[in-house]
């Protein structure tokens, strides 16, 4: 939490108790939620956030690359913190979302922008799959 209050002031990010509050939520938060599961985990513990709030504090953190904003191919944004890069695995059937890292892939993603005559600066990878069945 602490590391990513100081993210936040170094990016010149005024901190209000109630931005340290959703910055706690998202700290904390071990799935990848929605505004309004922000909301909500933030509101119990401060009662005064407002969703305004919420959802200016979270445009704010995605335009200065502190959280990620993720579809999922989904009908809502989810939100995570922007610290270690990783992958996402979605089951289409229970929405839930793995994160995983692989150096192999990484290899493959350098060597694949390499051939086409490009440095790899940034990318986000998404995969889209059920369950297999046992």
């Amino acid at each position: 939490m602490v590391d990513l209050i100081d993210v936040c002031a170094e990016a010149g990010m005024k901190m209000t108790d109630q931005r340290r509050v959703i910055l706690k939520v998202l700290s904390d938060a071990e799935d990848h939620p929605s505004v309004e599961t922000v909301y909500e985990r933030a509101k119990g513990i401060d009662s005064s956030i407002s969703m305004a709030t919420v959802y200016r504090t979270l445009n704010l953190l995605d335009e200065l690359d502190i959280v990620v904003r993720h579809d999922f191919n989904g009908s809502f944004s989810r939100y995570e913190v922007n610290m270690e890069h990783h992958h996402h695995l979605i089951d289409l059937e229970t929405g839930d979302v793995i994160e995983f890292q692989n150096e192999e892939l990484e290899k493959i993603k350098e060597k694949i922008a390499n051939e086409l005559g490009y440095e790899l600066v940034d990318h986000r990878l998404e995969l889209y799959g059920r369950r297999l069945k046992k």
